[in-house]
Parts: structure tokens; sequence; C-alpha cells
């Protein structure tokens, strides 16, 4: 593993750990960038799990997990910018440095990180060639992330003093650090305040500031790139029906797209311990694989 700067914001270096490169081979190879979740707010680039970075690596992908700074100290526009940063340095970059192909490359995240994949269908230009989330959401606005959610509320309330001490005004790139920052998340949920301390504009009254954020909202007949969603549905974080919906309005536009359930998944259902659902997910990541091979 090697670790490389694509970007420099006011000293704080953000960073993209790359795996399974291979300066010597002589032909550029594929590559899958892998995006964090953490709901914006935790989380960090070295939490890719090595089970599964290891299956990209050994289907021939160079895998590059990259950072984005962290709301909300910093709010959504700037994180898309880093975003679409990243992929300006591997285009930019890519070939001589990491000795990648930069017009073979796949994103994948898994829930906020699962949304910023799909982000990067229409932010990113040109597109990446394939898009997997899992678990992720095109809707920031809906009832499910604007209003107090009934399953958070069933956890003791965060208090607006703490969760307002789990944050601070220093930009960070690595949320993992201090488990502190998920009272922030769990504060923001049960109030339902989630796209206002992100986004840092209120949803209610400036509802159109998000839909460039929202890729529910940019869905454009034929110009997305190939994606597969995966989704339990038994998730109590971000609804099932969130890419159910989506899933319908990506045949609507005609769109090449494959969506899976994971019976009885829960959110991070790739880390369950249930057996069935690890047998479904060992079969999800077989698709996975296959859908990169086929697209990128």
């Amino acid at each position: 593993m090697k670790t490389h700067t694509y970007k420099t914001v006011r000293k704080l270096a953000l960073q993209a750990d790359v795996y399974g490169a291979d300066m010597k081979s002589g032909d550029p190879k594929p590559a899958v960038v892998w995006i964090h979740g953490g709901a914006l707010i935790m989380g960090s680039r070295a939490k890719i799990a090595p089970d599964q970075r290891d299956r990209y690596v050994d289907a021939g992908f160079v895998v590059i997990a990259i950072d984005y700074r962290l709301a909300p100290e910093t709010k959504l526009s700037a994180i898309a910018d880093d975003v679409e940063d990243a992929f300006k340095w591997l285009r930019n970059s890519g070939e001589e440095l990491l000795g990648i192909n930069p017009s073979r490359v796949g994103v994948i995240g898994h829930s906020a990180g699962g949304y910023l994949t799909l982000l990067a269908g229409h932010r990113v230009h040109p597109a990446p060639q394939a898009l997997v989330s899992f678990y992720g959401y095109g809707d920031l606005v809906g009832n499910w992330y604007s209003n107090p959610d009934p399953f958070y509320n069933t956890f003791d309330q965060v208090t607006d003093d703490d969760a307002h001490r789990a944050v601070g005004e220093r930009e960070l790139v690595d949320g993992a650090a201090d488990p502190r920052r998920g009272d922030f998340y769990l504060w923001c949920r049960q109030k339902g305040l989630w796209p206002l301390k992100v986004g840092g504009h209120d949803p209610a009254s400036e509802s159109d500031w998000f839909t460039p954020y929202s890729p529910a909202q940019n869905i454009v007949a034929r110009q997305y790139p190939p994606m597969l969603l995966l989704h339990g549905d038994a998730d109590t974080d971000v609804p099932y029906g969130q890419l159910v919906h989506m899933e319908r309005q990506l045949a609507d536009a005609g769109i090449d797209h494959d969506f899976i359930t994971i019976p009885g998944g829960p959110h991070g259902f790739d880390h369950a311990p249930d057996i069935q659902v690890s047998i479904e997910v060992s079969e999800a990541f077989d698709r996975v694989i296959a859908f990169f091979r086929q697209h990128v």
C-alpha cells in the first residue's frame, strides 16, 4: 500500500491509499475508487474492510481509498468538491503515478460513501465507468433525513451541548479517532437536522439548494453510468425505500442498472454476523466483481 496526497486545503492534506498497483506490469490496470461511509461526519479511508479490498485486488483492480473533509466543520458543497478533485487527480496523474488506466475507473461506497458514489455519477466529468452503492441514498431532503427519526429517538436523547462538544471548528478528514462524533450524528437524526448541519442550508426553505447534490434529482436518461445498488430490507438507518425509489427512476430513464436486495439485511449488512445474511452477502460480492469486470 502507498499513500498519496491528492489535494491540500489550508495545510490539511487529503490523501488516497492505493492497493494493488504494479508499475512493473507495463499495462495500465483498471481501478476502483473506494469512498468510506459515516454520514459524512465520521469514518476514514482506513476503514476499508481488508477482505473486501483483497477481493477487488485479486480480481485485477487497483483500489484507491480516498479522504474527503467531514461535516459539520466542512459543508456539503466543499465535500463534493473534494470528491471531484480526487477524480481530477486520477485523470491527470493516475497512469504515471499509480499505473492505472484513468478511463477504466469504477466507484464503490457504503452508506454516505454510497451516496458520494452516486453523486460522482453526475458531478464527475467524464463520469466513472460504473458505480456500486452499498445502502447509499439519492435523496437528501426527504422526511427520513429532515424530520426527527423514530428509530433513533428510541435511544437516549443527546443534548444540544453534548452534540456540539462532539465536533469543533477545525477541518478534518479522519472521523474515526473520536467516537463522540457519533453523538453529533445521533443528535442530528433525533432532531431531523442532518441536511441543515451538513449542507448549511434549510431544506424546508432552501430545498432547491440541495438539488445539485441529490443524485435522485439528477438522473438524466442514458447519461448516468451503469449502476449496481445493494440494500438490506431491514435497514434502520437508510430506509430500504430510498433505493427502491431510485431503482424505479433508473428504470424509467433507461439506465443500465441492477438492484440486489439482502433479505433481513441491516445497515452495514456486509459486516453482519447473521449466517444467512453472510451467505447472501458473499453471493452479492461475486456479482459486484462481475459488474466491475463487465463495465470497467
